[in-house]
């Protein structure tokens, strides 16, 4: 007769591609999953996996098993949630990918509000700008920036995110204020690597490649430059915006806008049943960023900073309102 415990053990080193991996993570020893699955495999009179010296691989029979195997643990999983949600409480383990700028400087408060809303509810997050492989890292829920690429994956939006190039003040009178994208080609542009910057110039998508002699692979590093005068950034306004607003950056070619992008919230399929636990904290991502997020400065001082550069001033020093949450 199979059991429960076997089937889990089964599909976590088909998908973590090993024993040792699986059993970290279902926080057992090696050998013991390595039972489970040989005790899987008797009882179905079948080779599920076949095992080399560099892991394992699913066989014919393991593949068209597990298929099966993910669909009955999902129900499982379903039927769970629908109990705690009849009871009105959130219980569980809920695992967490984020990445790291955003999720440290927004999401995280936003967790810990999670876990005390729901005392049972057990919240573990993965902060990292690599990319995650939710199905096989056992991910329930990924809350990402930018734009998505067709996946499989359920998203959610919930909130534009919107990027602005900025500079300071001292950078702007020293070297000037670029007026168009391509002014942006005489100017040290702070970079996280050899990528593109792109705007909008009515219907027309401008690109252009920028340079610069400072470079790091976080955004936070590129606001810190930026205040210091070491050049020009194109930033996600959630990074940007409490130095814009407190003046030490001044944002510029509002009317070229970088095109937006959005924050997501994504899940495993099936498309039909999200869990109890990501409902929870799709809402409250819903609650708290959902639309105009209070990281981007408002439209109205936008507009009086394109007229007070369309008439010829300064870039203006003064800090800029922030849209309150």
């Amino acid at each position: 007769m199979m059991e429960l415990e076997d089937i889990r053990a089964f599909v976590e080193v088909a998908e973590a591609g090993g024993f040792g991996r699986a059993g970290q993570r279902l926080e057992l020893s090696k050998s013991m999953v390595s039972r489970r699955v040989s005790r899987l495999e008797a009882s179905l009179g079948a080779q599920l996996l076949s095992r080399t010296t560099r892991g394992v691989a699913l066989t014919e029979a393991g593949a068209e098993f597990k298929e099966r195997a993910d669909r009955v643990l999902a129900e499982l999983e379903a039927a769970r949630d629908s109990l705690a949600q009849r009871g009105e409480e959130i219980v569980g383990s809920l695992r967490v990918a984020a990445p790291l700028s955003f999720g440290m400087t927004h999401l995280a408060p936003v967790l810990a509000e999670l876990a005390v809303r729901h005392p049972k509810l057990s919240v573990t997050a993965s902060y990292s700008d690599r990319f995650v492989d939710l199905i096989g890292e056992r991910f329930d829920v990924a809350v990402r920036v930018g734009k998505l690429a067709d996946s499989s994956l359920i998203a959610r939006r919930i909130a534009p995110i919107n990027a602005a190039v900025v500079a300071s003040p001292a950078y702007l009178e020293r070297y000037g204020t670029p007026l168009t994208p391509e002014d942006l080609m005489d100017h040290a542009a702070l970079m996280q690597g050899q990528e593109a910057w792109s705007f909008r110039d009515g219907k027309k998508l401008v690109t252009i490649r920028p340079e610069g002699r400072f470079k790091a692979d976080s955004g936070q590093a590129l606001v810190a430059a930026a205040v210091a005068g070491l050049g020009i950034a194109a930033l996600p306004t959630f990074l940007a915006g409490h130095a814009i607003e407190a003046g030490e950056l001044v944002p510029l070619l509002l009317d070229y806008p970088i095109p937006e992008a959005g924050l997501y919230v994504v899940r495993p399929p099936p498309a039909g049943h999200m869990p109890g636990k990501v409902r929870a904290l799709t809402e409250l991502l819903v609650e708290r960023f959902g639309g105009e997020p209070y990281w981007d400065i408002c439209h109205e001082a936008r507009e009086a900073y394109k007229a007070k550069m369309r008439a010829g001033a300064a870039a203006p020093v003064v800090a800029l309102s922030a849209v309150t949450p």
